[in-house]
């Protein structure tokens, strides 16, 4: 078969040419309109329900609408397990199903179960809603606001109203999360004195309020000839106009809301805050679609901030476009595989001449590089395999690899081309290519293939590992397979084509003649000793095998991102003005290293992002400028360096893959997790306590945190039924009240 298969591309050669010409040109239309991504797609298929519960204690919202929810999922079909995390105010149900589970279904199958179980939750708590559906990488950009002579609420509105509609409108954007700033409401501050004082209940202030900003439709009026649409406009929308409405009559006289409350433009209490550079600011999350193409969809969202700048100037604010942006990181990662195909291709070429002496023998080899990597390109999209950090480093290591096959088979076409030359009686090119060709066919594929079995293992990981590492292992196949491929057809057309008339003489080259010297006497004196040589080899193999032991291991080895997630934990209960201000010093610290180019604070959460913290945590994104190098390796360790400063609060830096990677396996960001269970809150806090002492002083440990720590502090309001009874008071008029 490999003899016809060569003897059909010798024979046919403009036609082998021409198909290489093809694939060449498809395989680049096809890196141009590929996917890119950062890393695979590792996390399971998975569903985020979350459930927001203004003024809910932890506790109640574990009891009345985190369990109430978990049982209603409980038995979805596929169903692999259920993490949950219930804070003040907020219940976040995470579901993972089963690897094989389509997606779309096991939301489908979701949101039947939650349309059943919004009707048992208690009066106040939204509708269970299911987050979009997003990648475990999906967060494709940073950017934030910062005005001086804008107020926050401004500032915010402004993201609210003019800027996220844009963003998501924006083909293969699914969520934009907002932080920062000041969210405008029109708010009632109640007087108590003046409300005992007119005689005024907080329920009669709840319905005039109700009555003075609500809308009714009024239908439509019929005539005999026509139908006149009712249009009605009479709610209040200014403070002014809602402080008018009148509540009751006292003495004879109106009593309105203003008379018993101050009516204002105010702030909604905050759940999350933002700061960029240490200063206030709005901070705008972009998260893609699932299955998205992260460059594609980077590239529209900075193409929608730009139609957008002019409206950002004219409102006088700052935009920070790119306070993270890991499309930056595919970037670089497709730049550094280009950078090393040309280096490589350079080498072979150098290599070559070196040893051959002769150009075009230079040219057919390089000319296996790009079309083995195209053609694996090519396949990886055909299998919907994006092309991503892992893939590329897949074909990065296969470029030293890939023209292997095409060298052997160049070098002994030359070799016996140039030996024919010099015979007395010379034989046709065509036999002779065909002949040498085939002379180190079998060794080719055997080689091949062997190096295919290599990388098997790595195909058949299971989990997360296998998610991330197979598509590496993929790429380099793929590629090892389109260069056995090229080495079979091109490689012996091009040969026939450039160098049967090129081979003059049939002496070697100086170089191969004195490298040939060498090694003969190399061999003899291996040939005359071979117990030596047996013995060294052995002991070389027993050194390397005690030397395994003292080796690390990693999951994936460290990857210069550029950027960097620091977490800062605080003592629960701190507030966001605390939070804020440690953060403020934290980022000054950090932007005083040259290494780093912008600091990003977060603070608490986001109504429906990601992040479901209390106003105790934060997040810093700690973006760098383009490092390489000694820099690249020591700037977490200066990072490190600066947070040490700041006792009291506890940090962890971790960079982006890792952080992912680590809240895909617990629902937690960190490489090892201890998981304490019981009945008793109390023992557990205590227990956990002890633990992180105990893990702290392992050496090598650090950023150990308790991830449920202590209760915070609050206040605790309990009814006493009997003065209840006494006054005539109904429990949830007097908790209204409260």
């Amino acid at each position: 078969m490999l003899r016809r298969l060569v003897e059909f591309s010798i024979r046919f050669r403009g036609v082998i040419v021409a198909l290489a010409c093809v694939v060449l040109g498809y395989g680049l239309y096809t890196v141009a309109h590929a996917k890119f991504d950062v890393y695979p797609e590792f996390a399971p298929p998975q569903v985020v329900i979350q459930t927001e519960a203004p003024g809910l204690s932890p506790e109640e919202v574990e009891e009345l609408v985190t369990r109430p929810v978990e049982y209603a999922v409980n038995g979805t079909p596929h169903l692999k397990s259920i993490r949950s995390q219930s804070i003040q105010g907020l219940s976040v149900i995470t579901i993972l199903f089963a690897d094989d589970t389509d997606i779309y279904r096991a939301r489908q199958m979701v949101s039947e179960r939650l349309a059943e179980v919004a009707q048992r939750l208690p009066q106040g708590v939204r509708t269970p809603g299911m987050a979009p559906l997003t990648g475990a990488t999906s967060l494709i950009l940073v950017a934030g606001l910062t005005a001086e002579t804008r107020s926050a609420m401004q500032l915010r509105t402004f993201a609210n109203w003019t800027l996220r509609p844009v963003l998501l409108s924006v083909p293969g954007v699914a969520r934009v999360s907002v932080w920062g700033g000041e969210v405008r409401q029109l708010q009632i501050q109640i007087r108590p004195d003046r409300m005992v004082a007119y005689g005024v209940s907080l329920n009669q202030v709840l319905s005039a309020a109700r009555q003075a900003t609500g809308v009714r439709g009024a239908g439509f009026v019929e005539t005999p000839a026509q139908r006149i649409v009712v249009h009605t406009r009479g709610q209040s929308l200014t403070p002014g106009e809602l402080g008018e409405a009148v509540l009751s009559q006292h003495r004879g006289v109106p009593v309105r809301l203003k008379d018993v409350a101050d009516v204002t433009e105010g702030a909604e209490p905050k759940i999350g805050d933002a700061a960029i550079n240490g200063a206030g600011g709005v901070l705008l999350l972009v998260s893609s679609q699932y299955g998205s193409n992260t460059l594609d969809v980077t590239a529209a969202v900075e193409a929608a901030l730009g139609q957008v700048r002019p409206a950002i100037k004219d409102a006088e604010i700052t935009l920070h476009p790119a306070l993270f942006r890991p499309a930056t990181f595919i970037q670089t990662a497709i730049h550094n595989v280009d950078t090393s195909l040309l280096f490589g291709g350079l080498l072979v070429a150098i290599v070559l001449f070196i040893f051959l002496f002769n150009v075009r023998t230079a040219f057919i080899s390089l000319t296996a590089i790009p079309l083995s990597l195209l053609i694996a390109v090519i396949v990886l999209a055909r299998l919907g395999i994006s092309l991503n950090t892992l893939t590329l480093g897949g074909l990065a290591i296969a470029i030293g690899e890939v023209v292997d096959d095409s060298i052997i088979d160049v070098e002994n076409i030359f070799r016996r081309l140039r030996e024919n030359a010099g015979a007395p009686s010379p034989r046709s090119a065509f036999r002779v290519v065909l002949e040498a060709s085939l002379e180190v066919r079998g060794d080719v594929v055997y080689a091949t293939f062997v190096v295919v079995l290599v990388f098997l293992p790595v195909l058949s990981l299971s989990g997360i590992q296998g998610r991330l590492f197979a598509p590496l292992g993929e790429a380099y196949v793929f590629a090892i397979l389109a260069s056995l491929a090229v080495a079979l057809t091109l490689t012996p057309a091009l040969s026939y084509i450039l160098l049967r008339k090129q081979v003059r003489e049939a002496r070697e080259p100086a170089v191969i003649a004195a490298a040939k010297r060498a090694y003969r006497r190399i061999l003899l004196t291996v040939t005359d000793n071979p117990k030596l040589l047996l013995a060294s080899v052995l002991l070389l193999c027993a050194g390397a095998v005690a030397m395994l032991p003292f080796f690390g291991g990693e999951f994936l080895p460290e990857m210069r991102e550029g950027h960097y997630i620091v977490h800062m934990a605080a003592v629960p209960g701190t507030s966001l003005r605390e939070s804020r201000r440690l953060g403020s010093l934290v980022s000054k610290e950090l932007l005083k290293n040259p290494h780093v180019r912008s600091v990003a604070q977060q603070i608490g959460r986001a109504e429906k992002a990601e992040d479901t913290w209390g106003t105790h945590y934060t997040e810093f994104h700690v973006s760098l400028q383009p490092l390489s190098g000694e820099a690249a390796e020591n700037v977490e360790g200066e990072i490190r360096n600066v947070l040490d400063r700041f006792p009291g609060v506890h940090f962890a830096v971790r960079s982006f893959l890792t952080e992912r990677i680590d809240e895909i396996i617990a629902g937690v960001t960190a490489q090892v997790v201890i998981k304490i269970f019981g009945d008793d809150l109390d023992a557990i806090d205590r227990a956990s306590r002890e633990v992180a002492r105990i893990v702290a002083a392992i050496p090598g440990a650090a950023d150990v945190q308790v991830e449920s720590p202590p209760g915070a502090p609050r206040i605790v309001v309990k009814l006493r039924r009997d003065r209840l009874k006494q006054f005539g008071f109904r429990p949830v008029g007097v908790l209204e009240g409260i």
